[in-house]
């Protein structure tokens, strides 16, 4: 039989009831004729609670005993799940990772998938079983401990699954119903795509969309997986949902796809930095030691062997950023006049394969910028994407503007 994988997220399996509700959307799967490998995320909340308590107990933890205890969360849901399967007298069991096995290296807390062997469901399903119910999240590694993915490592897992057993699809259950334009938080003109090409959707993943977890969406373009994304709280349709696929699958593309924001940024920078071959490598070699996730890098002219270099980068990010770079100026690596930090901005962007057709999208997003009077501090561009750091105080308004600018309310 095909093979289809649903993934249930947190807060459509945080109590009985729901994960019961889950239980029968599986169950309809079933009688459409598929095997289903169905991966759980731990009930809502839990994770943070599990966290809360390494946290307390431990405060420099063990990273191996803290995946032991993190990883516990899934547990618990995927024997839920699978008891309210027998329940309905559909053959399932519960699956560990460890079990399947998901080998992962052995990077505690942030662990990377690198393989699924089919054979041990395989073989189940050939003996009757209909439902492997996996706890997400988490893997073995090469010593035998276990691993966790890190956050959103659930839709890693469930992607993981589907191409490793070719799946038909990778359904991702979660709290919404699709992919928006932009967020229905900030626009009620917010429209749900029926379809969106994996490179849109990776940008509005690693821009700040929180519908996908970005790693899930590079899996799936890799193996060119097809996804969907619905609610487990909506009636069933069978055509509910937003459907991740290849560019090919969508007749028709708006140039602009969608409005994504990142609200807590900074902006950081060095004055005063010698302009000489290896400086940038000076400065973001030790960013990167330092842990910081740098996003937009802008370069000033040079004037008299200095120059000024900025970057972006999470505001909660900025300590370890100031540390890194003075003790990278103390080792005599650097030197730099100042460091300064603008802790109040926030990142808008817009996305879209069809910018690389279409001209005039830059302009026509500054436009629509000068318009309601947003200054733009930096500007970083790709084939598919235009973004900008302004003041945090008028994000929603930028995002407002730039969803009515480019008619994203109306069907592509």
């Amino acid at each position: 039989m095909s093979v289809l994988v649903m993934k249930f997220g947190g807060t459509s399996v945080a109590t009985l009831d729901r994960i019961r509700r889950a239980a029968k959307r599986v169950g309809r799967e079933i009688a459409n004729g598929h095997d289903v490998i169905v991966i759980v995320s731990a009930m809502s909340g839990k994770t943070n609670e599990l966290v809360g308590w390494v946290g307390e107990t431990s405060p420099l933890y063990d990273a191996r005993e803290y995946d032991a205890v993190v990883s516990s969360g899934e547990n618990v849901t995927a024997g839920l799940m699978a008891l309210t399967l027998q329940e309905m007298d559909i053959p399932a069991r519960s699956w560990q990772g460890w079990q399947v096995p998901l080998k992962t290296n052995g990077a505690h807390g942030a662990a990377r998938i690198e393989e699924i062997p089919p054979d041990n469901i395989t073989a189940r399903f050939a003996d009757g079983m209909r439902v492997a119910v996996v706890a997400g999240f988490q893997g073995i590694s090469p010593e035998g401990r276990i691993t966790t993915l890190g956050r959103g490592g659930s839709d890693t897992t469930a992607v993981a699954f589907a191409a490793a057993f070719d799946a038909v699809r990778c359904d991702i259950y979660t709290d919404v119903d699709g992919v928006y334009t932009t967020d229905p938080r900030i626009t009620s003109k917010a429209r749900k795509l029926d379809k969106i090409a994996f490179e849109e959707m990776l940008e509005l993943a690693s821009l700040g969309a929180k519908v996908l977890q970005t790693r899930s969406v590079e899996l799936a373009m890799r193996y060119k997986v097809k996804l969907r994304v619905l609610s487990s709280f909506d009636e069933y349709d069978e055509n509910a949902g937003t459907l991740v696929c290849e560019e090919d699958e969508i007749m028709e593309n708006n140039v602009v796809a969608g409005v994504a924001y990142s609200r807590d940024e900074a902006k950081m920078t060095l004055t005063r930095v010698a302009d000489r071959p290896g400086i940038a490598a000076a400065i973001f070699g030790p960013l990167a030691e330092g842990g910081v996730n740098v996003d937009m890098i802008v370069q000033n002219i040079s004037d008299a062997g200095q120059t000024d270099m900025t970057f972006s980068c999470p505001v909660d990010q900025v300590p370890r950023a100031e540390a890194a770079m003075r003790a990278a100026r103390d080792a005599g690596e650097i030197d730099f006049q100042d460091l300064l930090a603008d802790t109040e901005v926030s990142k808008v962007s817009v996305v879209g394969i069809g910018m690389r057709s279409h001209t005039g999208v830059a302009a026509k997003m500054f436009k629509a910028l000068r318009d309601d009077n947003v200054n733009i501090k930096v500007i970083t561009t790709s084939e598919i994407k235009i973004s900008v750091l302004i003041d945090r105080k008028y994000m929603e308004l930028a995002v407002q503007a730039l969803h009515d600018t480019f008619e994203l309310e109306k069907a592509r």
